[in-house]
């Protein structure tokens, strides 16, 4: 700890002592200039040992004393800008105090500063590179360490970054990207870029990546990645900065790669539409015809589906349809596939209404009805269907009152049995209602005992009813 304290002050001093009111050319001395070149290339050669095993720690005196003497080494190169900037870098990191931190942030910058400076003046040229380059490679790796390292406020950074973006155009360093790409996103979010800034950056991000992905073979993968990152980052903000055309570029070789695919057609559509998008544009009109048929074809399909599952509510549907005979249909295929009794009861119970109200088919409606009540023994529903059958048939059985009688007496009788089983109140209220009306049905007293019969004997019904009663008459 006393060695990274005794190595921060004679940082401070360093800086101190160079960059107070230092003109330019003095910032970018060479070896020959300093008072003794040879000493000052011992010193170079001594800490570039070390800063190339990453020694960084045992390379800042030489670094320091290099450095001091010719900041611009021979004039070929910058490297005492750059590995100062890494050494100090390296210092920053293991400093746990905050304020000395941003001391050695501020010396970093510093350097970065000094390093174009000499440049801009011409007193370093590097041999395989022009100094607008070098220039921009210096900025972007400058607004990336203050993105990243230096924690330095984003308007400054971004001005820093935009700066690289200028003089590098197409050349510039791919890691300038992804942090510009961060810092569009959170000035637009924060309302300090506008709609149309945002979009101009994006654009000049995707034109520098797409330029090296194309031309630039060595660091291709690089710029790919990057490219990725820019477009999961503006992904946070497209849909407040971009129109309907951007969509389509944006979306249509994923359709192409995929055009027959509902669920791509089911993504897009919806973007194209909240992006601007409108009818009689042509990519739009095109994905909007295909979803069309394929919704048709897939709502098709999905009732085809729900109607092999729903046999019941197929039935219901027949029924309101009219197509009485289908709806019986599908309640037999509800009746396979249950094993609820309570259910199958009430299936049984809609085939028995359906044959006895709508197609005059009585005995078998009788017969299922029975089957309902036979599943559930406390529903009297099903007796006062079969009441009523009896009730209907009792009109026409028979050719005279005495045999119509005796029908309506199985039709009470089905009324009494119905709210005999059911203690439901609307039941017993039904089933007194139709009784006290077929009452007034029962054969007369004088037609009994025509027949030499007595109240309290059997009697058989006629017709298809076939029941046997206890004979009871009304008096007359």
């Amino acid at each position: 700890m006393k060695r990274i304290e005794k190595m921060f002050k004679a940082v401070l001093f360093f800086a101190g002592v160079l960059y107070l009111a230092v003109p330019a050319n003095a910032q970018c001395g060479k070896f020959v200039d300093s008072a003794n070149a040879e000493e000052s290339e011992t010193f170079h050669v001594l800490y570039r040992q070390d800063a190339k095993s990453k020694n960084y720690e045992a390379a800042l005196p030489n670094w320091e004393k290099a450095f001091a003497a010719a900041p611009a080494a021979d004039g070929l190169r910058d490297v005492h800008y750059t590995d100062g900037i890494k050494i100090l870098k390296d210092l920053m990191k293991k400093e746990t105090d905050e304020a000395k931190k941003a001391e050695i942030a501020q010396r970093v910058l510093g350097l970065y500063e000094g390093a174009i400076a000499c440049l801009e003046a011409g007193s370093i040229k590097m041999p395989k590179t022009t100094a607008e380059d070098r220039i921009a490679y210096h900025l972007g790796r400058q607004g990336f360490d203050m993105f990243y390292e230096l924690k330095t406020p984003y308007a400054a950074t971004r001005a820093t970054l935009e700066s690289a973006l200028e003089k590098g155009g197409n050349n510039t360093e791919y890691i300038v990207l992804d942090p510009y790409a961060r810092i569009v996103v959170h000035q637009f979010t924060n309302e300090k870029m506008t709609k149309e800034e945002s979009r101009t950056a994006y654009a000049k991000l995707l034109e520098i990546a797409d330029h090296n992905i194309a031309n630039n073979a060595k660091y291709k993968a690089y710029y790919e990645q990057a490219k990725t990152s820019v477009e999961a980052i503006f992904a946070q903000i497209e849909n407040n900065i971009f129109d309907c055309d951007y969509f389509i570029e944006k979306l249509r070789p994923e359709y192409e790669a995929d055009s027959d695919n509902p669920e791509v057609l089911k993504k897009i559509v919806p973007i194209l539409k909240r992006q601007g998008c409108v009818a009689g544009n042509p990519f739009l009109d095109e994905l909007e015809g295909k979803y069309a048929k394929y919704a048709s074809e897939e709502n098709a399909r999905r009732q085809k589906e729900f109607e092999e599952n729903n046999p019941a509510m197929m039935a219901s549907k027949k029924y309101k349809e009219g197509d009485f005979k289908g709806a019986i249909a599908k309640y037999r295929e509800a009746l396979e596939a249950e094993t609820d009794d309570d259910k199958k009861a009430g299936y049984y119970f809609s085939i028995a209404s359906i044959q006895g109200r709508k197609l005059g088919q009585n005995g078998q409606a009788r017969t299922n009805a029975l089957n309902a009540a036979k599943l559930r023994p406390n529903w009297g529903r099903p007796y006062m269907l079969i009441g009523d059958l009896y009730g209907k048939a009792s009109r026409t059985c028979g050719k005279d009152g005495y045999s119509r009688g005796i029908v309506v007496i199985a039709a009470i009788d089905k009324y009494r049995k119905a709210k005999s089983v059911d203690s439901d109140p609307e039941i017993t209220q039904e089933a007194n209602k139709k009784i006290g009306i077929y009452n007034g049905s029962l054969p007369l007293k004088s037609d009994v005992f025509m027949r030499s019969m007595q109240g309290g004997k059997k009697a058989k019904t006629g017709c298809w009813v076939g029941e046997t009663v206890t004979v009871r008459f009304q008096e007359g």
